[in-house]
């Protein structure tokens, strides 16, 4: 089985002299460097104490030096824990306590601004209810300049990448714990996927299956899913900054990706720029498009506007990534929303339920503090065309009118199809007896004109079941995104409506 820290390192020894990570300020790495600060940061934290199994957390914006501790930790055989200072100090104190750390690094300015002083009152007076980061029982690790609130002792983290002579070449160990993500529970009981070196490899072989990396690439995205198989392929990873929102700001988008050949994005920030007119540099060959539902109406005006690119739509979950890879073309040449075939090694079928069921090599370990998984429920519901997967709806999205069961995603698509329609959600809005009032909340098309709702309820008829008409129709400049990857906040829009 294949083991993504050796890959990684692999592609150092040869691909040495070409660049392989740029962060937004235009500073690289070459791949002989980033894996040698990557053993030099393995064999530091082992002379410092760090053994095989500890956990750290990691609150490090992603950058050169973030992922050369990240892969340092995984070489000195521990495990990244991935954590969200931002979530409030009650979650985030479940969250910590779950992971067991014995390290963590941060960001300097977030130990000062957790710490009890004037940057803690400033950040609450601004509504950022920070923990205090300094005072977790861990050994500390700084991104950043000493401040004022940063524990004593806290060890630089370019310190411990400076060159350390012979650090050794790690042994494949694919068996080994490697990062953990904190997804979806509540505060009482948060959820955390553990992947293992190797089921991120097979993750990146399986992304590479249908994604063209080699030498000659250039990759610009944050995504680790992409960035670390460019690395692996002795592709160039460039970073755009901390925070940066392609939709805000499609020019500077544009400006980023100057001589990239792959990017990924999520829908919304695809329309953004479509929407702006911004062209996209002529060196794009391919664009990934994943974390919200990838639609054929936008991918339409996608081709129009970039008909040189190829447009690979990609269906997975933090516990398994990817499972299936769409075109762009075979998703509009299908119509609804087509999830493709699943890739070499992933297993699906179809639950009585109709519930997708997925498992294979890049599958988590499972989460953190329970069993092994042998199989992801995925929550979405699905059916099989021939030998390819076809989403119908999401089980927790489906809305209860009437004794009917509706499922949002089996009517979304086509009505996303109607022109002047640039998106479309359906969502159940409760009334006091526990029945749902259906709302379709719409985006307008740049051309869509001023009697959109009325046009759309009197093509409705024609196009989905009676069962699934919407009782009201609002028309919305935006719908509401959450997170780095902006999805669709279903549950916003819910409370939005029933106001």
């Amino acid at each position: 089985m294949a083991d993504l820290l050796v890959e990684v390192l692999r592609a150092g020894r040869e691909h040495g002299p070409r660049p392989a990570l740029t962060d937004a300020r235009g500073r690289t790495l070459t791949h002989a460097e980033l894996s040698a600060r990557v053993l030099s940061t393995a064999q530091r934290l082992r002379d410092m104490g760090f053994t095989p199994g500890t956990r750290m957390l990691f609150s490090v914006r992603p950058g050169p030096d973030a992922i050369v501790l990240a892969l340092g930790t995984v070489a000195a055989g521990g495990t990244v824990v991935f954590v969200d200072p931002g979530v409030g100090p009650e979650l985030f104190a479940r969250r910590t306590e779950l992971a067991a750390a014995g390290w963590a690094a941060a960001e300097s300015v977030l130990y000062a601004a957790s710490a009890p002083g004037p940057l803690r009152a400033l950040a609450r007076r601004r509504g950022l209810l920070l923990p205090n980061y300094s005072a977790l029982p861990v050994r500390h690790i700084r991104s950043g300049p000493w401040l004022p609130g940063v524990p004593v002792g806290a060890v630089s983290m370019r310190a411990l990448a400076k060159p350390v002579a012979d650090a050794p070449f790690p042994e494949a160990d694919p068996d080994q714990d490697a990062v953990v993500v904190f997804t979806s529970g509540t505060t009482a009981a948060p959820k955390a996927v553990v992947h293992t070196r190797g089921s991120l490899a097979a993750a990146l072989d399986a992304l590479a299956t249908r994604c063209a990396l080699g030498p000659d690439s250039r990759v610009h995205t944050d995504q680790l899913m992409l960035g670390l198989p460019a690395l692996v392929a002795g592709a160039h990873w460039s970073l755009p900054p901390h925070g940066f929102a392609p939709a805000a700001d499609p020019t500077a988008l544009a400006a980023g990706l100057d001589g990239a050949t792959h990017t990924f994005l999520v829908p919304t920030d695809l329309a953004a720029v479509l929407d702006s007119g911004v062209a996209l540099p002529r060196s794009l060959r391919q664009v990934l498009l994943g974390s919200a539902p990838v639609l054929p109406p936008l991918l339409e005006r996608a081709r129009r506007a970039l008909p040189d690119v190829e447009l690979l739509a990609v269906y997975g979950m933090t516990e398994i990534l990817p499972v299936a890879i769409a075109t762009g073309e075979e998703k509009i040449a299908h119509g609804g929303d087509l999830l493709g075939r699943p890739l070499p090694g992933v297993r699906a079928r179809i639950a009585d339920d109709g519930e997708l069921l997925v498992s294979g090599p890049n599958l988590c370990r499972g989460y953190l503090g329970e069993p092994p998984l042998t199989e992801h429920a995925t929550g979405d519901l699905a059916r099989l065309d021939g030998d390819r997967l076809v989403l119908t709806g999401r089980k927790k999205d489906m809305i209860l009118r009437g004794g009917a069961n509706v499922y949002p995603g089996l009517h979304e698509p086509v009505i996303a199809g109607l022109p002047g329609v640039a998106a479309a959600v359906l969502v159940g809005v409760p009334d006091e007896i526990g029945d749902e009032r259906i709302v379709l909340a719409l985006v307008p098309a740049p051309d869509a004109g001023p009697d959109l709702a009325d046009r759309v309820r009197a093509a409705l008829p024609h196009l989905i079941d009676a069962a699934a008409l919407p009782d009201e129709i609002t028309v919305l400049p935006e719908l509401p995104v959450t997170g780095r990857t902006r999805k669709l906040d279903r549950s916003a829009l819910r409370a939005k409506l029933a106001r």
